[in-house]
């Protein structure tokens, strides 16, 4: 009798997320780009946006395989530009109904509002479609179908119901909307899905919510919320029987907050004692007549130059907040969020199909509009 035992299914392979990325070449990235932002008045950031995309994407990668990112910086140019088109004539029928009517304007404030709401969270879902079709990985693209209008209405009703019960049904609400965009999300032939619960939401962050209405501050609160919903979210994520794991603890992203929070602190004490010094300074250098008040005459007598001193003074704080945020809340958050997870079952994705056509940048350049965030 043969003593050989039947072997079962062999366990699925799995590899943990890497990330290489040196965070000296996106110092020197992000502060290259923020001084170009100035010299441009704001117009390099389309460029900037998608180098740090380049440097996140390509730093990212599963058992050696890289991600890459293939969208470009005249793609996001042109869809902020096509935003423009759309979101300009709205702002000025507004205005004009302001010139007008008086009332109307203040009768007006608050469709407007709704309007602009809904119209940010459209923005959000073809932001999203986008970045995912300019991701590739393995050779593969990721695609979106869906609609940005459906999952607008969804949006609105789901944030209602959440003002109304104080944000109780918040991980409800990230719950079903994250359930509509992950299943219209595709990596080549192989659909997503979103498996995570409200209620499992709610049970790991539940004495979060109860910590805002004990007044704590927002600083201590949000960094907590944020990695808990990030372990939420990379656990939900299933495509086929791929799957991913996350380690990441409410705490993890605390220094990163405080480190961002710190700094800018910093700087603007700085620069505000800068400034202070400064236009103490300039009457006495100006010939202040004896006995006047150095500011107020400087006020009086110079004022562009008072302005000027405040503009210098606000870009500067402006830039460097801008460096901050985009070193440790962007790259620091990326790489702990990334390095977090494990994926199971890779011999799920090894022979995809190549589907899916690229989207318009159109949603990109709303959000860039409407100053909405998105994933």
């Amino acid at each position: 009798m043969d003593d050989t035992v039947l072997a079962g299914p062999a366990p699925g392979r799995s590899a943990r997320v890497a990330f290489t990325g040196a965070r000296t070449d996106f110092i020197r990235l992000v502060r290259r780009g923020a001084l170009l932002e100035l010299v441009t008045a704001g117009f390099y950031r389309f460029w900037l946006a998608t180098d740090i995309r380049h440097a996140l994407w390509s730093g990212t990668s599963i058992e050696g395989d890289a991600a890459e990112y293939t969208g470009t910086a005249r793609e996001l140019l042109i869809g902020f530009l096509f935003a423009l088109a759309i979101l300009v004539p709205i702002y000025l029928v507004y205005f004009l109904i302001g010139i007008e009517i008086e009332r109307a304007k203040a009768f007006a404030s608050l469709p407007l509002f709704l309007f602009f709401y809904a119209f940010g969270q459209f923005a959000i879902f073809r932001a999203r479609r986008y970045r995912a079709t300019r991701t590739v990985w393995r050779g593969v693209r990721f695609w979106m179908s869906g609609s940005g209008w459906a999952y607008a209405w969804r949006a609105c009703l789901w944030t209602f119901a959440t003002i109304f019960t104080l944000g109780g049904l918040l991980p409800w609400r990230e719950s079903a909307l994250e359930r509509y965009k992950m299943r219209h999300l595709h990596y080549g032939d192989l659909p997503a899905r979103f498996e995570a619960s409200g209620w499992t939401l709610f049970k790991r962050g539940w004495w979060l919510w109860l910590l805002a209405f004990l007044i704590i501050p927002i600083p201590f609160i949000y960094p907590a919320y944020r990695a808990i919903l990030w372990r939420w979210w990379i656990e939900g994520v299933r495509f086929g029987t791929l799957r991913f794991e996350s380690v990441l603890e409410a705490g993890d992203l605390m220094g990163l907050y405080w480190a961002t929070i710190g700094w800018i602190v910093l700087f603007m004490s700085l620069a505000g004692g800068a400034f202070g010094i400064v236009a103490a300074a300039l009457p006495h250098l100006l010939g202040a007549p004896a006995g006047a008040t150095g500011i107020v005459w400087l006020i009086r007598q110079h004022p562009v130059l008072i302005i000027a001193l405040y503009l210098v003074d606000y870009l500067a704080i402006a830039l460097f907040a801008g460096f901050v945020v985009r070193v440790y809340l962007v790259r620091g958050v990326w790489e702990r969020v990334v390095t977090s997870a494990t994926v199971y079952n890779l011999e799920n994705a090894d022979n995809v199909r190549v589907m899916g056509g690229l989207a318009s940048a159109l949603g990109e350049g709303l959000v860039d509009g409407l100053d909405v965030a998105g994933f």
